[in-house]
């Protein structure tokens, strides 16, 4: 990518942490590489009001600034998303490393390895979901919404496994708002670009 677009990537990420660090829980915050524009308020309005979006605080927060630079289109706020719903994946995966290495119960760590093994997935998805956004939007939907079960069903193995990990609970909630903010951008996408196959 072009050198411009990488400071509005680090502007983007600057304001993402400092947004999200006003929230009470102990968020995970991305530590990503994202190089792209910020979205604009009535773009992000529109996302963020939809029904998919499961909390609408957040995701105005992580898509707004305090002064919009530039109008975005609904293929680069969706890649945006997902850039930042990868970042969230790789940052909650990283908690995982490290609470393994501290925990000795078998089943915990039985649980914590299917939950690795989910957010690999995720950051697959996230990734193949921002590169193809365009070319196949209902594919990218329905790899989108497979994300938020499998977070559902590793949240249940910690529970079981009396996993206590607020951190891990937290990137699992934020990964589930990424989710719904990546459905709903890509619903739009699908009605915006129907296939033609």
């Amino acid at each position: 990518m072009a050198p411009p677009n990488r400071f509005c990537l680090i502007l983007v990420i600057l304001l993402s942490i400092f947004l999200l660090s006003s929230f009470p829980t102990s968020a995970i915050i991305p530590k990503a590489n994202v190089s792209l524009p910020i979205p604009s308020s009535q773009l992000v309005e529109t996302l963020c009001n939809a029904k998919a979006i499961q909390n609408r605080r957040f995701c105005r927060k992580t898509l707004s600034t305090p002064k919009v630079i530039t109008t975005m289109d609904t293929t680069q706020l969706g890649t945006l998303i997902m850039k930042l719903g990868e970042a969230n994946a790789k940052a909650t995966l990283d908690v995982y490393n490290e609470i393994m290495k501290k925990l000795g119960s078998p089943q915990a760590l039985k649980a914590l390895n299917c939950c690795v093994e989910a957010y690999k997935y995720a950051i697959l998805s996230f990734e193949m979901v921002s590169l193809e956004l365009v070319e196949d939007p209902q594919t990218v939907n329905y790899v989108v919404a497979v994300i938020g079960p499998k977070i559902a069903n590793y949240e249940k193995e910690l529970i079981n496994a009396k996993v206590q990990a607020p951190r891990l609970l937290a990137g699992n909630r934020f990964m589930k708002y990424y989710v719904s903010m990546g459905y709903e951008i890509t619903s739009t996408l699908e009605l915006e670009n129907p296939n033609e196959y």
